[in-house]
């Protein structure tokens, strides 16, 4: 699979909020981790199993529903296996729009992610859970 086709995988277990879809993405010892990390979130979920349980339950419990996954850019250097991916994710909840800025950096192999560095902007989710 190509880089660019996990992406797009990534954004759709995004949109349908599919802890299962995003953690058959990854390598069965694959790592997310959140350097910018909000209150009560983990530092990283670390196995295909630990995403999926974690993902299920961040997801599971959160009031916004996905609109629209914008990707700004996706940039790729020298290794074909790292990609970097801004977006800008439009949700609703509790009855109003929100748009929260994002950055993953990917790492692949074998066409698996075996890492991800997810900086999502915590300042709008406060925002949107505050509301």
């Amino acid at each position: 699979m190509f880089i660019s086709q996990i992406v797009e995988r990534f954004h759709a277990a995004m949109r349908d909020k599919s802890a299962d879809t995003l953690a058959d993405l990854y390598a069965e010892d694959g790592v997310h981790e959140f350097p910018f990390r909000m209150p009560g979130m983990p530092e990283r979920y670390t196995g295909r199993e630990e995403i999926r349980a974690g993902y299920g339950k961040s997801w599971g419990a959160s009031p916004a529903e996905v609109v629209r996954i914008r990707r700004i850019a996706l940039h790729q250097g020298d290794d074909p296996d790292i990609v970097v991916v801004e977006h800008e994710v439009d949700v609703t909840a509790y009855g109003k729009p929100y748009t929260i800025p994002g950055l993953l950096v990917i790492r692949t192999r074998d066409g698996q992610i075996v890492h991800t560095r997810d900086y999502i902007d915590a300042t709008a989710v406060s925002a949107m859970r505050s509301a």
